[in-house]
């Protein structure tokens, strides 16, 4: 009889050794995001707070090409097409050649993504049925999760979490970010002129058929990357939709003239260790110093904006609908299918998890801006809204999860344990019966 799927598994040495150095370099994104962001907040209630709208609505750029655009504008159209390559990346290579490849291990963290997704819009459009005035166009603003925001979060809490939990984390965020790009792509797209979009497959081929045929020249790719970003934000669809489909159609695997799979990384891998760092370190940054700047006003500023239904909405989504979503999706998988929860992991550390997911930063804060117009005294109740959501989520999970930490802490002892000194930790040799 086949043993049953068991949900949280390690997998592979060489999929958690992968896992854990992603991880690492996105931990230091989100420490980056996390001093851009609050940069922004403490410059937006000062004194100097009109020199932080000025410089946020400065407009840069060539007007003949509709380019003459606000930096605020730069970092969510432009900086942002660079993070959702990189998303787009990850996301192929989790298909192609990771978890996500395998159903029985797809299933959980799409399940969850998708969990996570709808009950925090349900939720959202519970509390603003009787708002009127285009509020529900919110909808998906709770429904996003910040990778690299929640794991810095668990780098300043100093958390050892599991593996397993880490991978999960990751995956259901790699495939949040498919299911956020989608929704934008479809409900936020205002107007679509379909000549520009047309002509914006035409640099797309191009670019993939040269990534296909493994040239890695910049000085041809990044041309025709920047052509297909400026059709698309012409066509009117949301320019970082460029980025996802420019990632696709680089090849993950090595052609057999270069050695084949077994041969090392591929192109995609190549591109995402060059392309990150400028992701993580730069790009996300940046977009989240010119988003979060909300002037609050006080504490009677902070009541008036959480007395809107629309950041009231967000919150709930945020905390209740992620932790709900999650733990209940995972329950449904493990109720209808053979799955059974690993014997190392509790239902506790489920719902810590999903939780943390309630962290829905940056994209979050890009969909509000997209749902009620950038600058609008919406746009900043949904800034709160997140905040305030995102602030929330993190402190409750921190609290459940610390509360688990001494168990995290011999489950790491364990993963690191290396009896016969030969390089690959002893619990990734024994013979696995978690399928």
């Amino acid at each position: 009889m086949t043993p049953p799927t068991r949900l949280f598994s390690r997998g592979s040495y060489l999929e958690a050794t992968r896992i854990t150095e992603l991880l690492r370099r996105e931990t230091v994104g989100g420490i980056l995001l996390i001093i851009g962001a609050a940069i922004a907040l403490v410059w937006a209630n000062s004194p100097w707070s009109a020199a932080y709208e000025t410089l946020r609505d400065t407009r840069v750029g060539p007007a003949s090409l509709h380019l003459d655009l606000t930096l605020g504008t730069w970092a969510a159209d432009g900086l942002l097409a660079i993070f959702f390559f990189v998303v787009g990346l990850e996301l192929k290579r989790e298909f192609v050649a990771g978890d996500l490849r395998e159903p029985r291990r797809a299933v959980l963290p799409v399940a969850a993504a998708v969990g996570g997704m709808v009950v925090p819009a349900v939720l959202f459009v519970l509390v603003n049925l009787g708002t009127g005035d285009g509020a529900l166009r919110g909808w998906a603003i709770p429904t996003a999760t910040d990778i690299a925001f929640a794991l810095a979060v668990l780098a300043v809490i100093s958390t050892h979490l599991p593996t397993a939990l880490r991978t999960f984390l990751l995956t259901l965020a790699v495939v949040d970010d498919l299911l956020a790009i989608t929704v934008i792509a479809i409900f936020y797209t205002s107007s679509l002129s379909v000549v520009p979009l047309l002509l914006a497959l035409v640099p797309l081929a191009v670019f993939g058929f040269l990534v296909q045929k493994r040239i890695r020249s910049w000085w041809l790719l990044l041309p025709l990357a920047v052509l297909t970003w400026v059709l698309m934000h012409e066509s009117g669809v949301h320019a970082t939709v460029a980025g996802v489909l420019l990632a696709f159609t680089v090849p993950v695997v090595r052609s057999q003239a270069a050695g084949g799979p077994d041969a090392g990384p591929g192109l995609a891998e190549h591109l995402e260790h060059r392309i990150r760092p400028l992701s993580a370190g730069f790009a996300v940054p940046v977009f989240a110093f010119f988003a979060a700047g909300v002037t609050i006003g006080g504490f009677s500023g902070l009541a008036d904006s959480l007395s809107d239904p629309v950041a009231i909405g967000i919150v709930v989504g945020l905390v209740a609908g992620k932790t709900i979503g999650i733990t209940l999706a995972t329950w449904l998988v493990s109720r209808f299918t053979r799955a059974q929860l690993d014997e190392s992991l509790g239902w506790p550390d489920v719902v810590g998890l999903a939780m943390l997911a309630g962290i829905g930063f940056t994209v979050s804060l890009l969909i509000g801006a997209l749902a009620y117009g950038e600058g609008s005294l919406r746009d900043e109740h949904v800034k709160v809204g997140v905040l305030v959501g995102t602030l929330t989520a993190a402190l409750l999970a921190s609290v459940l999860l610390r509360l688990r930490d001494r168990r995290y802490r011999l489950l790491a002892e364990e993963e690191a344990r290396d009896d016969d000194a030969d390089g690959v930790p002893d619990v990734y040799q024994r013979p696995s019966a978690e399928g």
